[in-house]
């Protein structure tokens, strides 16, 4: 698949290194899918934690997600490391679309792209809730 129709590097706004082990490979000898979605996954969170939006023990309401998809272009293999980068993709009342991308260090043009969707719940009743206010602020930098 052509990587020509997708954002580059310079698109995403936020980035963390994600270090794939021995046991991400699988018997086609590259990362299995299974793997760039717990990456999106924990790139979301690391943003979130690393940024002061997330106290999961401590917070009225967390994000859950409802949705995500991913694109594979390129494929990686141990010891890869992959650069996963953010940007906000849209922030709605109660939900909150990133944008991701991983790249090959030092690659300009993605190995994967996807998306992550979060809806607010409350911690206690997991019912819808609105976007915190320090949590919309804060994904607003991801523009």
């Amino acid at each position: 698949m052509s990587t020509t129709d997708h954002p580059t590097r310079s698109a995403f706004k936020w980035f963390i290194d994600l270090q794939s082990r021995w046991e991400d490979n699988d018997a086609y000898g590259h990362i299995n899918n299974v793997v760039y979605y717990s990456w999106f996954d924990t790139a979301v969170n690391r943003f979130l934690v690393d940024n002061g939006l997330l106290d999961y023990k401590n917070d009225d309401s967390y994000g859950i997600i409802i949705e995500s998809k991913c694109t594979f272009l390129k494929e990686f293999t141990y010891p890869d490391v992959a650069q996963a980068g953010l940007k906000l993709q849209r922030l709605g009342n109660s939900s909150v679309t990133y944008d991701i991308g991983l790249f090959h260090v030092g690659d300009e043009t993605p190995a994967a792209i996807g998306y992550l969707v979060h809806v607010y719940v409350g911690a206690t009743d997991r019912k819808p809730c609105p976007v915190p206010d320090r949590v919309r602020q804060g994904v607003e930098r991801l523009q």
